[in-house]
């Protein structure tokens, strides 16, 4: 982050107040002989990504001699001085599948550390707590913002909790027990929202769509299916193949049914580029944001984003909303809004008894897409498209790879390995090379025993990808 701690005008200001027309001035003591008018000799400016990895390679230059320790007479030899070159950066993944990794700048840790974050209370009491309801309250405009709902809670668990909740909300919208998932949900996800309404009883009912030639929903599948007793169709974009799919006729389909469009998303990154789901007419929006929150963390928290829309949607949000407000003194102030879990209100009308969240995941999330703006979203999103492309097109042209599906992509695409079997590729490809090339997806569905899950960020140098694609080269001949 770029120290910018006086405006133009504060400095005018302070020359003016000590009599000296100009910055230049200062410098007057200074003869005019000792003063440096060249350039210096500095290598380019790094980004804070390429500083911490340059940092990390000197780091590793660092190491512990065992004869410290021997008294004066011993020869240390230096924790410094041993001379080890190799570039051992460790493995390298191309890895998402619902969890991205991003550069996350050190003003995240720096300012979610503060002091007057670190509580384990929910911020019943306003009067003592407008920093953190301030806070949740900005998280709430951001992901209005990102999803084009009127309404967003104060987060959920993750991802698929919120994915489930979201199936909840709509049955009690409609009064309908069935819900038509898309084949490119993540399997997980799916996993997860069945866990959740295996106690509702018989009526209730999982369908899954048919997917069309270009890996996106088919529309035709859709409409047949839909019934009178259909509550929602759920559709992630990008997809857990990394497929974008074009939510405004799915949304049609299914409004002309008097069912919700249910729209996920576990790449938010991707809305920089994309249209807002909720303008593309998704009624529910939900998501997964810890990868613009923090590094993934196998079974480590997450921070579910949950957005809808409509006058009676708010009455049945899951989880809490922050509002503000002004005191008696016409001061603006945050105070909880609504609640209603059914320690808050009578359980008939609770909605869900989610009793809080990851507050800290939420935080940095909120931090991170305060610091980029719309402009500085817009322009990782970029980014990260152009690797994926590239990645991509060097990787479709290597012998015996295919490309699983046509459909336009983010930064996350999914292919066909030579030899069909893509979990072998990935040993040996992080064996022999150090390259975690993606993830197998045979994990999930046997059928898909010779695809690869390939994902790219903004993390990814250009020699990252190449490596990537030398990998990829030598472990499938």
């Amino acid at each position: 982050m770029r120290d910018l701690p006086h405006t133009e005008q504060q400095i005018s200001a302070m020359l003016q107040a000590i009599g000296v027309p100009d910055l230049e001035a200062l410098f007057d003591v200074i003869p005019e002989a000792a003063r440096f008018r060249g350039t210096l000799d500095l290598p380019p400016a790094l980004s804070e990504p390429e500083l911490r990895r340059e940092l990390q390679r000197l780091g590793r230059r660092n190491t512990v001699s065992s004869t410290l320790g021997r008294g004066a007479s011993g020869a240390t030899g230096g924790a410094l001085g041993n001379q080890r070159e190799a570039d051992d950066e460790g493995p390298l993944p191309f890895i998402g599948a619902g969890l991205p990794r991003h550069a996350i700048p050190a003003a995240v840790d720096s300012l979610a550390a503060r002091g007057e974050f670190a509580t384990a209370y929910t911020p019943y009491q306003a009067e003592v707590s407008q920093g953190t309801l301030a806070a949740i309250f900005e998280f709430q405009t951001i992901v209005c913002e990102l999803f084009g709902s009127d309404y967003a809670n104060a987060s959920m668990y993750d991802g698929a909790s919120a994915a489930a909740e979201a199936l909840l909300m709509a049955r009690r919208l409609t009064g309908r027990p069935r819900a038509l998932i898309s084949a490119g949900i993540h399997p997980e996800y799916l996993q997860t929202c069945r866990s959740y309404l295996s106690g509702l009883g018989d009526d209730v009912a999982l369908e899954s769509l048919p997917s069309n030639a270009a890996g996106a929903t088919d529309l035709d599948g859709l409409q047949a299916r839909l019934a009178r007793d259909v509550a929602c169709v759920v559709i992630q974009t990008p997809s857990f193949f990394g497929v974008l799919e074009d939510l405004i006729p799915l949304a049609k389909a299914a409004h002309d049914h008097c069912a919700l469009l249910v729209a996920l998303c576990t790449e938010p990154l991707a809305l920089g580029l994309l249209q807002a789901p909720g303008r593309a007419g998704a009624d529910i929006v939900v998501g997964e944001g810890l990868g613009l929150a923090g590094p993934p963390s196998c079974g480590g928290p997450g921070v579910g984003l949950f957005g809808a829309s409509g006058a009676k949607a708010l009455r049945q949000l899951p989880g809490r909303l922050v509002g503000e407000t002004v005191d008696v003194h016409g001061r603006t102030g945050y105070v909880l809004t609504l609640s209603t879990r059914e320690q808050h209100i009578r359980r008939a009308k609770a909605t869900s008894n989610i009793c809080t969240n990851h507050g800290l995941i939420a935080l940095r999330f909120t931090i991170h897409l305060a610091l980029l703006g719309p402009q500085g979203l817009r322009r990782l999103a970029q980014l990260n498209l152009a690797k994926a492309v590239y990645a991509q097109r060097a990787i479709a042209a290597l012998p015996g790879f295919a490309m699983r599906f046509p459909a336009p992509f983010f930064n996350e695409f999914a292919v066909r390995v030579p030899g069909g079997d893509a979990a072998a590729l990935v040993a040996y490809a992080s064996d022999q090379h150090g390259v975690v090339p993606g993830v197998a997806l045979g994990a999930f569905d046997e059928r898909e025993r010779a695809t690869l899950l390939v994902g790219i960020s903004d993390l990814h140098r250009r020699q990252d990808i190449d490596r990537l694609v030398a990998a990829l080269r030598e472990a499938s001949r």
